[in-house]
């Protein structure tokens, strides 16, 4: 009987850092399952990624218990097996205005997504990932560890999702490995679903900004990725990983 392949779910994989993800295991030979809400967005990512085999995309809303149920359904009938989940769904732009008008609403948007998801994602997935001592990776941001103004719903569902990562750490060892990412400021332009082919290089100021001397990549946050759900990391667990070329460690003062 023929092994089937190691297999990782990715939520938001359609577009920006998920889609760098996704690709670099799609490579590694991996069978992907990309789920994600936005159908314009998973449509553009089928078409990029040319639709391999190993391959499977789903519209899902992370935030929504009976979607995620029929979600994950479908992605293991498809896959067989899960090896990894990597919770990446999010609402991306940190800024809501002044706290004093931030709407509940808005504020619980936020909340629902960036960090309820990855509760009903990791919910349903458990019983899979035990089968095969899998690992969850949380994508977090810097933002939960420093802040910029009217960033208050942002910063606290991304510093949720950090406490998450060690919680699940504790309840599920040893049989499932769980991890967090913290990106700094990863240029996700080529990733985008309808990408410019032909995007405005960042300026010195923007490299500057980092001691490594670049902005981040996809790339860069897939290879953590690649490396916290692998064998090497077996050891690793309920631990964040900046992942900023060394931003947050750099005092900057105003000019």
């Amino acid at each position: 009987m023929t092994q089937q392949p190691p297999a990782i779910l990715i939520t938001g994989g359609a577009q920006g850092i998920g889609k760098g993800i996704a690709s670099h295991f799609l490579n590694k030979g991996w069978r992907v399952a990309v789920l994600d809400r936005d159908a314009e967005a998973i449509e553009a990512c089928r078409q990029d990624l040319g639709e391999p085999d190993n391959l499977s995309l789903i519209t899902v809303d992370v935030s929504r218990e009976p979607d995620v149920i029929r979600a994950l359904a479908e992605a293991m009938e498809w896959a067989v097996r899960l090896d990894a989940l990597v919770n990446n769904a999010g609402i991306p732009d940190p800024e809501t205005g002044p706290i004093e008008t931030l709407e509940l609403s808005e504020w619980q948007r936020r909340i629902d997504v960036n960090l309820t998801g990855a509760f009903l994602m990791a919910k349903h997935t458990v019983p899979h990932l035990r089968k095969n001592q899998g690992s969850i990776v949380n994508i977090a941001s810097t933002r939960a560890l420093q802040s910029e103004p009217n960033c208050e719903a942002y910063a606290a569902s991304k510093g949720g999702l950090i406490a998450l990562t060690h919680s699940l750490a504790i309840s599920l060892g040893p049989d499932v490995r769980a991890n967090s990412i913290s990106p700094g400021w990863i240029d996700v332009r080529a990733w985008q679903a309808n990408a410019p082919a032909n995007p405005e290089p960042l300026s010195a100021s923007d490299r500057n900004q980092h001691p490594s001397g670049r902005v981040g990549t996809p790339e860069d946050v897939a290879a953590m990725v690649a490396y916290l759900v692998s064998p090497e990391a077996r050891f690793v667990t309920g631990q964040n990983f900046v992942i900023d070329g060394g931003m947050t460690r750099k005092m900057i003062y105003e000019d």
